[in-house]
């Protein structure tokens, strides 16, 4: 029996919208971007697939799913112009019960993350990985100069994979395709709609590569990663 069957989540899909173009890094489709010889999208998918029914990829119109892909059972389909539009074909292109969103640039998803967050969504509906902020937060008054602080209790940072039943979510992109509402994040869309999100402690590897300094600390990461280190 698998693991999300366990925890009373029905089927569970793992979406991964991976059809953006990577721009701040400036190396092409951000998810084709290799780390340690492995595409970021192949380690986001590995971690993912022992503990789903199903993987579904949205790609770039005319790229194939990575070659580093090829053992792995994994569904593509064709993204659209913006996350949200990506993760809205994603969602029509599978009957799961339960899904989660995660971004391919999140590459290095701990075991323990993933079941305790399809624990939190089998209970609540709609649950994202976070993590309570730990910086010093500023508003710039003018630019590049100190302007006001920004007390941080209660915040946390957002990460992935979120997750969600499928129906719910359906419907909240639905509504938000009729509304013209654009967010960038999936558990925003519930919230728009009256609905409440449960927040699951994530992890500081769950990091987003971004900016080609994320790139290094990535390969540094790996390096503990692949060798089978502590999780």
């Amino acid at each position: 029996m698998s693991a999300p069957c366990l925890l009373g989540a029905g089927r569970v899909a793992a979406l991964i919208p991976a059809a953006g173009s990577g721009t701040r890094l400036g190396l092409g489709p951000k998810a084709f971007v290799e780390v340690a010889g492995r595409s970021l999208l192949a380690r986001s998918v590995a971690a993912l697939r022992p503990l789903v029914d199903e993987v579904l990829v949205a790609l770039p119109e005319d790229l194939p799913l990575p070659a580093d892909l090829a053992a792995l059972d994994v569904q593509a389909v064709v993204g659209g112009s913006t996350r949200q539009a990506s993760v809205r074909r994603l969602l029509h292109a599978t009957a799961a019960d339960t899904v989660l969103i995660h971004d391919a640039a999140r590459p290095f998803l701990p075991e323990n993350v993933v079941l305790d967050l399809l624990e939190a969504v089998a209970e609540t509906g709609a649950a994202t990985v976070a993590l309570p902020v730990a910086d010093t937060l500023v508003r710039a008054g003018t630019p590049g100069r100190w302007g006001e602080l920004v007390p941080r209790e209660g915040l946390w940072a957002v990460q992935t994979p979120q997750a969600f039943r499928r129906a719910a979510l359906l419907a909240a992109h639905e509504q938000a395709a009729r509304d013209g509402a654009q967010v960038t994040d999936d558990a925003s869309l519930i919230t728009r709609g009256g609905g409440q999100v449960r927040l699951v402690p994530g992890d500081a590897r769950l990091f987003k590569v971004t900016t080609p300094g994320d790139l290094h600390l990535a390969a540094a990461l790996a390096a503990t990663w692949d060798a089978g280190g502590p999780q």
